[in-house]
């Protein structure tokens, strides 16, 4: 697994020794539990396991460090209107001489990353995810902040895509007519035009949790905002199969035009997160690359049905 390096301290790379005497220093009631690395191949956070019970959870980069405040305040409001456990926030410390960013210990959820270790219940994932989405949206947003992934995919990927394309067809990896063509009909979409309603923002299987093959838990709410919830749609694509597909959609109760343009995010997100990371960070490549094949096999079905 292609890990991202860790955040850095006046004292080099942050690691264990360096996380117990952070936590001593900050939590002196938690200061004598062991720490744990948590492997991730996440690019914004790195976790440390404090006994069995905890969890820290340190920002990696400057841009990471602003969804503190927002997961401190939101998620201890959210989580009693979710399907799925979420973590709890129990301690923040502010930035200071040892670490330069605001960092947090969340109450430990166990369970495996689904991209590790891959859920064998589908259909009951596809219903329990497709519930926790619309769950989510029917809590009041009005105050929410806005996701970065809360705007039009048009807008997000645009500038990035043609690129991706170019080059991953260059390299025999994609279709160029193909995922153009699929372009331009996601371009022609009807966009969001309700209020906003709050989205998780990355629902891919690195930030959901399984125990005993069955999803448990919803992970990393660094997105989490409020926009168009076509962006949490993308498990259907990033995660489920054509078979178990539509007991997702059901569930999450979304209509045809948000249905539509979550497959624009998993054809836009697929194919230029597979380009961005392909040499840098093989996990997030390997769901972009599944992401966007998923997305462009449909888009081939719908094509070839709209020839007939």
């Amino acid at each position: 697994m292609a890990v991202t390096s860790p955040p850095t301290s006046p004292e080099g790379p942050v690691g264990v020794e360096f996380v117990g005497r952070l936590v001593a220093g900050r939590f002196p009631e938690w200061g004598g539990l062991p720490v744990r690395a948590v492997p991730s191949a996440g690019t914004d956070n790195v976790m440390f396991r404090l006994g069995d019970d905890l969890v820290v959870r340190l920002p990696r980069v400057a841009y990471a460090a602003r969804h503190v405040e927002k997961e401190q305040r939101w998620l201890p409001l959210l989580a009693p209107h979710l399907p799925l456990a979420v973590p709890v926030p129990v301690g923040r410390a502010e930035p200071g001489p040892e670490f330069p960013y605001p960092w947090s210990v969340y109450r430990w959820l166990d369970g495996d990353d689904t991209y590790n270790a891959p859920l064998t219940d589908l259909a009951h994932a596809a219903v329990e995810l497709g519930r926790f989405g619309a769950a989510l949206r029917a809590v009041d947003a009005s105050d929410g902040p806005a996701s970065f992934r809360g705007g039009p995919v048009t807008a997000w990927e645009e500038g990035q895509l043609p690129a991706a394309v170019r080059d991953l067809a260059a390299d025999g990896l994609v279709d160029a007519g193909l995922a153009t063509a699929a372009w331009e009909a996601v371009l022609r979409l009807p966009q969001w035009d309700g209020p906003p309603v709050w989205v998780h923002g990355d629902l891919l299987p690195g930030n959901l949790l399984g125990r005993g093959g069955r999803l448990s838990a919803v992970i990393d709410f660094g997105g989490l905002g409020t926009g168009d919830p076509a962006c949490d749609t993308l498990p259907a694509w990033t995660l489920f199969t054509a078979a178990t597909r539509p007991l997702f959609r059901e569930a999450a109760r979304v209509d045809d035009a948000t249905w539509a343009r979550g497959r624009g995010w998993a054809l836009a997100w697929g194919l230029v997160t597979e380009h961005h990371y392909r040499e840098r960070n093989e996990v997030l490549a390997a769901v972009a690359r599944r992401t966007r094949t998923e997305a462009l096999a449909e888009y081939a079905e719908l094509a070839g049905a709209t020839a007939s």
